[in-house]
């Protein structure tokens, strides 16, 4: 069976304690849940049982996932963790566990099966971007260059 790449929240959700199938984390979603069950050496029953995994993605499938990310408007929403794990799943090729959104659209571009957890998923994959809503320009700004109001952040979806 191929494995899926687990995120932070699947470990919040308790997928790997509840299942017997083998995982995929990155070490720095490792460094970030490695507290979880602490107490009952839950994870480290799972990494001698070889259920779960811990393994960095390689510089290029990195690179592809801050281009794309880049290019989407989720870069800023995206943690290091969370490049990692969908750079990951891009180098495995398999599916990625989570229920983040930025990580989902991000994933989705690249032809990633994303399995929500604790939600319905995204319904809508695209590109972000930042608009005015009294004047109805969009802009890379923070502020309408027009009438001075804050822009709204607004996904417009993919064709």
């Amino acid at each position: 069976m191929v494995s899926s790449v687990l995120d932070a929240t699947a470990f919040y959700a308790g997928i790997p304690f509840r299942s017997q199938d083998s995982y995929y984390v990155t070490a720095l979603v490792y460094d970030e849940i490695k507290h979880i069950k602490k107490s009952h050496n839950a994870l480290e029953i799972l990494l001698d049982s070889k259920r779960l995994i811990i393994k960095d993605p390689d510089n290029a499938s990195e690179e592809k996932v801050i281009d794309v990310a880049r290019k989407t408007g989720d870069l800023y929403s995206l943690s290091k963790e969370d490049i990692s794990s969908i750079a990951l799943s891009l180098e495995l090729n398999t599916k990625l566990i989570s229920d983040d959104f930025a990580v989902s659209n991000v994933a989705k571009q690249i032809d990633i099966e994303i399995i929500p957890l604790m939600t319905k998923g995204i319904k809508t994959v695209g590109k972000w971007i930042h608009y005015c809503p009294p004047c109805g320009i969009s802009s890379s700004k923070d502020i309408c260059p027009n009438c001075g109001n804050k822009l709204r952040k607004k996904l417009v979806a993919k064709n």
